[in-house]
């Protein structure tokens, strides 16, 4: 008999993830001045290179030729980075075009707001399974876990390097790690005919609320304080997950302070390029709609050299990490065809729904790591985490169900 089939408790659980958009505030723009063989760019870009050398193919000019002016761009969270170069080469064909008709005129394109909602290549839809079997002091016998979902990289210039024996590296960046638990782990990539494309962080949108969902699961399972079990869970080898967790404890006041009726914590920490990001938050649920109230970050990156754009960062992608939980906050397809085309259909938080936000940092002397994305991963299952505690039931899909 498996060590699954013996054990004394156990979790079969399935997560389903949707498409997601970027829908940044500033929609795709591109402006192009095209004179002679040369030619001079006006963009945001994450990848100015790869959409230096896109235009010069569609312009007919050489590559050297092609002058990127990399703007701030009003949000980009991976839409920007994308190897067709898309919104670039659209672009430049218009360009083109103009000066065949005889007008030679720096020219902008600009998307609406429907053309990058319903136009757009999405964060992957993701399908997790999970069985888990282990014993009453929490102890994990056996895990089993399946991700299926597209692949990002596949047919990208990135395919040589980050996928292996068929498996995205993306996919599943962030299963396991820092648990010392027994993992079989198994992905399978389909084709499908929708364009996809990374979203701020990655991997770790859909694997952080996996692994601490179910890590809170099995110490309310076990009956042990959520945060007890992650410090024995983890082990020695990741003192900065436990360091970051702890300093998120000692500032929420988590265990000490009393919340008001109605208010639940909820826990999670996880580690996504190379800095560690955990979350306590207060949450409630009234007629069935959860509300998030505070957030207090522990963030483990190492030497923070502006720890006022660290806690931008955060906050920012707390919010975002928000965004994937709020009902209407997903893409849908009929027919082959986008359903969502604005802010009326694509949810994303208001004023109203953002948290009180308190940042606070690990000091350190070793070199800094990234910030941009680690702020995001652990948002949703803190929040989840919290609404489990309140209602009793698991939260296995995202965005939220409406009541």
């Amino acid at each position: 008999m498996s060590k699954l089939a013996q054990a004394p408790h156990r979790i079969d659980a399935e997560f389903v993830f949707p498409y997601l958009a970027h829908a940044p505030m500033e929609p795709l723009n591109c402006t192009v001045r095209l004179a002679g063989d040369r030619a001079e760019l006006w963009m945001g870009s994450q990848m100015p290179g790869l959409d230096g050398a896109a235009a010069a193919k569609v312009l007919g000019v050489p590559e050297q030729n092609v002058k990127v002016n990399v703007q701030m761009a009003g949000g980009g969270f991976g839409r920007r980075a994308i190897a067709t170069s898309d919104y670039v080469v659209e672009a430049c064909g218009i360009v083109k075009a103009a000066q065949a008709a005889g007008i030679s005129a720096p020219i902008r394109t600009l998307w609406s707001r429907e053309d990058d909602i319903k136009g757009g290549y999405y964060r992957p839809m993701h399908l997790h399974t999970a069985k888990i079997g282990f014993d009453a002091q929490g102890k994990i016998d056996a895990w089993d876990h399946v991700i299926v979902g597209q692949s990002i990289l596949g047919g990208t210039p990135f395919e040589p390097m980050l996928v292996k024996d068929g498996i995205d590296g993306t996919a599943v960046e962030g299963m396991k790690e820092p648990y010392e638990i027994p993992m079989r782990l198994t992905v399978h990539h389909p084709k499908v005919n929708v364009p996809v494309l990374w979203w701020r962080s990655v991997g770790s949108t859909h694997t952080a609320f996996v692994m601490e969902t179910l890590v809170d699961e099995i110490a309310r399972t076990t009956k042990q304080d959520p945060v007890a079990y992650r410090m024995k869970l983890i082990g020695n080898d990741h003192p900065r997950h436990k360091a970051a967790l702890q300093l998120a404890v000692d500032k929420s006041g988590y265990g000490k302070k009393t919340l008001s009726a109605g208010r639940a914590w909820g826990v999670a920490v996880h580690e996504s390029f190379n800095s560690v990001v955990a979350y306590v938050v207060e949450a409630s649920v009234k007629d069935g709609t959860p509300t998030l109230h505070s957030v207090t970050a522990g963030v483990h990156c190492n030497l923070v050299v502006n720890p006022k754009s660290v806690e931008a960062q955060v906050q920012g992608g707390a919010l975002m990490g928000l965004s994937m939980c709020l009902p209407g906050a997903a893409i849908t397809l009929k027919d082959g065809a986008v359903e969502q085309s604005n802010f009326s259909d694509f949810v994303v938080p208001r004023i109203t729904d953002m948290p009180q936000i308190a940042v606070h940092m690990v000091p350190s002397a070793d070199a800094p790591t990234g910030m941009g994305e680690p702020g995001l991963p652990p948002l949703a299952p803190a929040f989840a985490n919290a609404v489990a505690t309140l209602s009793g039931k698991p939260v296995r899909e995202l965005p939220f169900k409406r009541a």
